[in-house]
């Protein structure tokens, strides 16, 4: 049998916080700023430990197996360490390791945004195929219409009359679903925090 002690803890800490918000000048908000930053203390230990897990838990593990491919595992590691030693060394604020960082994060950023916008193209063909349709070629007839506005090919056109308006109008259109997309994470972890507030989904395993 589980104990109730868990999930009663959490309502309780659930409970001070949230009046906390509703009730800012009361003495509930002074109790709820130090849990919040004992629980950005706790997720930052919780980042720091998964970190250490992939490095020396999954990659290091694959450099002593010989039959794995050690290279990828190699330069992760190999990566993290003089990451590692160059913010030790210089600190976070060095103008040269930001710079160095940024320039490691940018290429990777925009790789992962070339697969993604691949991946679309390719998921809505797919929808295309299964779905026969208008809302599958909307769906696919969008995807192509915004992947050629980014690209920048009608950029070309730029100085007939009424294509810049026209353009300027169009790539304003992925705001709304950009938006609708932060309302629905917004609804989803409000539902995700009232389930576990008041019991009905236990992550901590109470």
């Amino acid at each position: 049998m589980r104990s109730p002690l868990v999930p009663l803890f959490g309502f309780l800490v659930g409970t001070v916080i949230l009046a906390g918000y509703f009730f800012p000048g009361s003495g509930i908000a002074v109790i709820r700023t130090p849990m919040l930053d004992w629980a950005v203390i706790l997720s930052g230990v919780a980042g720091l430990i998964a970190i250490v897990h992939l490095i020396f838990g999954v990659h290091w593990r694959r450099l002593r197996d010989p039959e794995r491919n050690h290279l990828f595992s190699f330069l992760i590691i190999i990566s993290f360490l003089l990451t590692l030693a160059a913010g030790i060394f210089f600190g976070p604020t060095n103008k040269v390791y930001q710079k160095v960082v940024t320039e490691i994060q940018m290429p990777i950023e925009a790789s992962l945004m070339a697969v993604l916008a691949i991946t679309l193209a390719y998921s809505s063909l797919r929808l295309l195929q299964r779905q026969h349709n208008w809302m599958g070629f909307v769906f696919f007839v969008s995807v192509v219409v915004f992947l050629l506005i980014n690209s920048g090919v009608f950029s070309y056109f730029a100085n007939v009359p009424f294509i810049q308006p026209l353009l300027s109008g169009v790539s304003q259109v992925p705001i709304a679903g950009a938006r609708g997309i932060l309302i629905g994470v917004a609804l989803g972890s409000l539902v995700t925090g009232i389930r576990i507030w008041i019991g009905s989904d236990r992550p901590y395993n109470g």
